[in-house]
C-alpha cells in the first residue's frame, strides 16, 4: 500500500483548465470532486454524465462505460454492443471496493495521501 498509483482524472484536467466545464454538470474521480468544483463544474455523483456536448466519467473503468455510451450516440447501440463483445468487456470485480463508501477508511486515507503529494 506504500506505492499506490496516482489516480488523478486525466480526462478532466485539460477541460477544467480551458474553462469548458464552468456551470456544466460533470463528474470525476471521487478524490478530485472538490478540486473540480473550484473550476465551476456542477459536480454530480454519477459514474458518467452527459451535459450538452460534454461527457465526463469518474474513473478508469468508467471511461470504458463512457466510451461505449459515446459509441452508442455517435454510431448506434448495436455497434457499441459489438465493440463491447469484441473487447470481451464483462466486468466482474474480485473486490467490492470501487468507491470510498465501500472501502475501509485506512485504504481511503492511503489513496488521499498518495494523491495529495
Amino acid at each position: 500500500m506504500e506505492n499506490l498509483p496516482n489516480t488523478r482524472s486525466q480526462e478532466t484536467r485539460a477541460s477544467r483548465a480551458a474553462g469548458i466545464l464552468r456551470d456544466c454538470k460533470a463528474t470525476t474521480h471521487w478524490n478530485r470532486k472538490e478540486q473540480l468544483a473550484k473550476y465551476g463544474a456542477n459536480i454530480q455523483n454519477e459514474r458518467y454524465i452527459k451535459d450538452g456536448k460534454i461527457i465526463t466519467s469518474s474513473g478508469v473503468a468508467v471511461g470504458i462505460y463512457m466510451s461505449l455510451y459515446l459509441l452508442s450516440l455517435v454510431v448506434n447501440e448495436n455497434y457499441a454492443k459489438a465493440v463491447q463483445l469484441g473487447m470481451e468487456y464483462d466486468p466482474k470485480s474480485p473486490f467490492d471496493s470501487g468507491s470510498p463508501e465501500k472501502t475501509s477508511k485506512d485504504i481511503v486515507d492511503k489513496i488521499r495521501q498518495s494523491n495529495n503529494k
